[in-house]
């Protein structure tokens, strides 16, 4: 059997709120294969963030450990995460987070000029990524100009420009009409033929029947759902 290209072991986050302790994930368990699409959900307030966060890097645990690549993130000095998350991870927010000032081509090949990739060919690959998810045609464009949907699409092909071994959702269509919905979630499907990874936190049910498996946060623990 393959290694996992994410695991999680025994995984805490607790904070500190005016002197109270609020344990918001207790003993979380998690292993991920190549290729594989996971669901998230739970309850509003549940700790779905905060797990997908501490997954990507973003957030140290208070106990257990994050694993890609066999490295504990939490070891690692902050260029070296910021290599590994470059390189191995892509991130959808529920709120795209373009560039304002860039276009289309700009914001999504963007982490390959940041990766030292030239220009010219940085664009190229952009122009590529953009193409698939049916966005050829925008690549001058900016963040204002595009549609919700659109928007979505670009932030997409930006987390997967790199060919990154995991890419992280966060209610990838919390903030779309219907159509715009549809659209994404058909995007899902295609890229899930590949060899990417999938953890999508949502609270659509359309999103979390098209994964391969779906895991509920509760009370602190994340479990199988039926």
């Amino acid at each position: 059997m393959s290694k996992p290209v994410l695991r999680c072991e025994a995984l805490g986050r607790v904070y500190e709120d005016g002197g109270r302790t609020v344990t918001v994930l207790d003993n979380v368990e998690l292993s991920l294969a190549a290729g594989e699409k996971i669901a998230v959900i739970g309850a509003s307030g549940s700790g779905k963030s905060t797990l997908l966060n501490l997954l990507g890097g973003l957030d140290n645990p208070t106990s257990g450990r994050v694993l890609m690549a066999g490295r504990d993130l939490a070891t690692l000095r902050e260029k070296e995460l910021c290599q590994l998350r470059n390189r191995r991870l892509g991130f959808v927010y529920q709120f795209h987070h373009l560039l304002p000032e860039f276009d289309a081509r700009e914001n999504v090949g963007m982490p390959l000029l940041i990766a030292g990739l030239p220009r010219a060919e940085a664009w190229r690959r952009a122009a590529e990524i953009l193409d698939r998810v049916g966005m050829s045609h925008r690549l001058d464009h900016r963040p204002g100009q595009l549609s919700g949907g659109e928007r979505q699409r670009v932030a997409i092909a930006r987390a997967l420009v790199g060919s990154p071994d995991v890419v992280l959702m966060d209610e990838p269509t919390g903030n779309l009409d219907p159509h715009s919905a549809a659209q994404v979630l058909a995007l899902i499907d295609e890229l899930g033929q590949e060899s990417a990874a999938f953890v999508v936190v949502t609270h659509d049910p359309a999103i979390a029947n098209r994964m391969n498996r779906t895991l509920e946060l509760r009370d602190g623990g994340l479990r199988a759902k039926p």
